[in-house]
């Protein structure tokens, strides 16, 4: 073949990409969709992408399958569907460490998260402020107070080391100035059970599992986390309104695809989402669980990920958190 006729050829082949690439977002789903969650079952983003499969099933007509890989703070899930075909038939609902922190807290990652494609953040956690039921502080600016004058005597707890607790954590004590000992656990479960039973002075954690704690006397909600009050509880603060500026942190999960995925794939998937977190019933049962709706579109997902990676990566490096 001449050098002219193998360039038109190669011309005509990318010219066809486009096309070929519309043509499987036309057919898309054809097949079920397997769906790795990158957590454990039973927790807030495996419940959250159980939502999520029900209803992208119903809506493009496929079965949508729920594989749940945890391990490595979400890295073993994450390799999986970084090594997955790109044609949209394996996905990954993560919590953000995969996403944002792991690559400043392990030294080697089997896959690139700046090279996964980003499909849409589904929900959002907000994180707050919870104590022992008989911590002597009662509003988050006597608790900012409390712990100045107590430095190095609270202990706080967390989920693991690297953890949004733990690195929300890390983050109010160098916004205010204050020292606490890390008490870090293997999970939601036992840093509760040990706050409850006061080994531990507070944690940082997710809205959706401190507000029954709150609400049943077992434990305290002093502030939220977020940049203005929660509808769902009015009369608690914001720590920005405690006298912490620039002090916003929750939690979230996000859908994402292997690199390469076609955009017209992964805009369809986004259409689909962002219908679902619309829909009345979705906004209900987002309430029943004390979450926030997110969605967007694929391009404000990859930037929100992206500033999140630095804001948190900075946090690591200043609070001297060596990586596995």
């Amino acid at each position: 073949m001449s050098r002219r006729l193998f360039s038109f050829a190669a011309i005509g082949t990318l010219l066809a990409m486009p096309a070929l690439a519309q043509d499987a977002a036309a057919t898309y789903p054809s097949r079920g969709v397997r769906i790795i969650v990158t957590v454990p079952a039973g927790g807030g983003v495996d419940s959250v992408t159980r939502i999520f499969a029900d209803k992208l099933q119903r809506r493009l007509g496929q079965s949508f399958v729920i594989e749940n890989q945890a391990g490595a703070g979400g890295n073993v899930g994450a390799s999986t569907v970084f090594a997955a075909a790109p044609d949209g038939y394996t996905l990954m609902s993560s919590q953000p460490a995969p996403l944002t922190t792991n690559v400043a807290l392990y030294k080697k990652l089997s896959f690139d998260p700046t090279a996964l494609e980003p499909v849409v953040i589904m929900s959002r956690f907000p994180n707050v402020l919870l104590v022992r039921k008989d911590f002597p502080a009662m509003t988050g600016a006597e608790f900012i107070a409390y712990a100045k004058a107590n430095p190095g005597k609270l202990n706080y707890g967390s989920q693991g080391i690297g953890t949004t607790s733990h690195l929300t954590t890390e983050l109010f004590m160098s916004l205010t100035g204050t020292k606490m000992v890390h008490v870090p656990y293997k999970g939601t479960a036992p840093a509760l059970n040990d706050l409850m039973a006061g080994h531990v002075d507070l944690i940082f954690m997710e809205l959706s599992s401190a507000v029954r704690l709150h609400q049943g006397g077992s434990a305290r909600i002093l502030a939220v986390a977020t940049d203005k009050r929660l509808d769902s509880l009015p009369d608690i603060p914001t720590m920005l309104e405690a006298g912490v500026p620039n002090f916003v942190s929750d939690t979230w999960n996000a859908l994402s695809a292997p690199p390469k995925t076609p955009a017209p794939i992964v805009n369809k998937l986004n259409h689909a989402v962002n219908d679902i977190i619309a829909a009345p019933e979705t906004k209900k049962q987002f309430e029943e669980l004390s979450l926030l709706p997110a969605g967007g579109s694929p391009a404000a997902m990859a930037k929100f990920v992206k500033d999140e990676t630095q804001r948190w990566t900075e946090v690591i490096h200043r609070a001297g958190i060596q990586p596995e």
